[in-house]
């Protein structure tokens, strides 16, 4: 079999070779003259070899070519199986019965496919990954397959599996332990404090979800918000009826869906008067079942099997990228961020990180990851409008929201975890502790009722110890020297806070 030529090999090989309609592989890797390099530009890798890695330029060369030095892509693979079909795969097989990457592309057809190859099952040979790990973040839960003397260390199940790359920024933020940081910011806070700061984190992440979709949240739809996340643990995402019923929670009861949705939903928005701009379009209502019901698999696979926040990201964008209610589904996406940090034993025990304050200072890193994506798939999805104005998808696009690269998105969700444990976590923890102190020293001067005393302590804070002259207006019955003398004890308490024993 004749060697490659420069050019791509691995994965985007066998795109060029079956003509596959897929989205390219997150890394790209090329043989050619030079030098050895890694090339890293927009979010995407390029990997230049040497002439000497050139695999055959055949469906098994290239396939253990990206086996052995690429992180896989099991959108491409599942693609390439079907066009392949089996016959030069059993032949690989056949020859190398012990071969690891011949049996992990054995596996990986039969899990991907469901179709069985005409091959006797492995002898005795040492078991071996489906997923590289140093490649691949992998679940540690792993199943062995005795047929292909493989552990299935998949983050996902047939049907829905998003991969995520074993990146240095995932390994960085991994290795901060961000969880012990919380549990050490809590646990020597008064619970009185720690009870407060908590009801405000819980009303913070309220407003923040909502305020993300541009919507102002009060009254009753607060509160059923706030509690809902305040059951996030016993939350069990897996039964579709359980995210029914959430949905019915949080939504106006006008929209409160009785199952998941049997029409085809987009997210755009209306330029002028007449032109709809489409900027996502979800997966058909006839797969829509199918594909939640593998995702509810997943949820239950990833149960303890790798970090928290990386299941976290996988539960939660992949509910969302699905879409299976006309309405609600981002507010239920940033729900079950919280149900699996809180389950994961990642949140300490009745807490919440307000992840959403986050997102609200960082829209546009939020639009960046989704859009990592959106905008992969967009273009292998044929539609049109229909003559109501609505869209109809042309071609079978169900694959495309199976099996995509996660990394952006567990990246982005683990930099808003740590941003919210070192910012607002520690802000209002902080500030509680010193709302109680100005409150106090506001009556150790004057016996001041409750909530006056209350609002005093907390004007004179959001200005630094002094009261402003239009809040001056608001305690009319306290003199110029009871005004001085509260803002001197005020300011007393804020150098005492500030100091580096305070």
């Amino acid at each position: 079999m004749a060697q490659t030529n420069d050019g791509a090999v691995g994965q985007a090989a066998l795109i060029a070779k079956f003509g596959l309609r897929v989205p390219p592989p997150a890394v790209t890797s090329l043989v050619g003259p030079g030098i050895r390099r890694t090339i890293v530009e927009d979010g995407r890798t390029l990997e230049k070899y040497t002439r000497s890695y050139a695999p055959e330029d055949s469906f098994a060369g290239h396939l253990r070519f990206a086996l052995r030095y690429e992180p896989l892509d099991l959108g491409v693979l599942a693609a390439a199986f079907r066009a392949a079909g089996p016959l030069e795969l059993e032949a690989w097989v056949r020859d190398e019965p012990t071969g690891s990457y011949a049996r992990r592309a054995w596996f990986l057809y039969e899990w991907l496919t469901g179709a069985t190859l005409d091959v006797p099952n492995a002898g005795v040979v040492t078991y071996t990954g489906a997923l590289d790990n140093n490649l691949h973040i992998t679940a540690s839960n792993g199943l062995a397959s005795k047929r292909h003397k493989i552990i299935d260390n998949i983050l996902g199940a047939p049907g829905f599996a998003p991969t995520i790359r074993r990146t240095a920024r995932l390994e960085a933020f991994m290795a901060e332990a961000i969880d012990a940081e919380a549990r050490d910011l809590v646990a020597g806070c008064d619970s009185e404090v720690l009870a407060r700061a908590v009801n405000y984190l819980y009303t913070k992440e309220t407003k923040s979800s909502f305020e993300i979709e541009r919507e102002t949240v009060s009254g009753q739809r607060a509160d059923r918000f706030a509690a809902a996340l305040r059951s996030t643990n016993s939350f069990e995402p897996a039964a579709a009826a359980s995210l029914v019923a959430l949905q019915n929670t949080i939504v106006d009861p006008r929209y409160a869906a009785t199952g998941y949705r049997d029409f085809q939903n987009f997210i755009g928005e209306t330029i002028g008067t007449y032109r709809e701009v489409v900027h996502f379009i979800c997966p058909r209502p006839q797969d829509v079942d199918a594909l939640m019901s593998a995702w509810a698999e997943m949820t239950r696979r990833l149960k303890g099997a790798a970090d928290p926040v990386v299941v976290a990201a996988l539960v939660s964008f992949g509910f969302v990228f699905l879409h299976p209610f006309e309405d609600g589904n981002g507010r239920i996406h940033r729900f079950l961020m919280h149900h699996v940090l809180a389950s994961e034993g990642f949140t300490p025990p009745d807490l919440l990180f307000p992840i959403s304050a986050a997102i609200v200072r960082d829209r546009k890193g939020y639009d960046d990851a989704l859009e990592s994506f959106s905008q992969a798939i967009q273009p292998f999805i044929d539609w049109h409008w229909t003559v109501d104005k609505e869209i109809e998808v042309e071609n079978d696009t169900a694959d495309l929201y199976r099996y995509w690269d996660a990394t952006p998105l567990a990246e982005y969700l683990y930099a808003k975890v740590a941003e919210t444990v070192r910012k607002d976590l520690k802000e209002e923890l902080d500030f509680v502790g010193l709302y109680d102190a100005a409150v106090e020293a506001v009556r150790d001067h004057i016996d001041m009722p409750d909530r006056r005393a209350s609002l005093l302590a907390r004007c004179l804070l959001q200005n630094h110890g002094e009261l402003s002259r239009k809040k001056r207006e608001d305690f009319p019955e306290l003199t110029d020297r009871e005004i001085a003398v509260l803002e001197a004890a005020v300011q007393e308490v804020l150098r005492e806070r500030q100091s580096p024993g305070g």
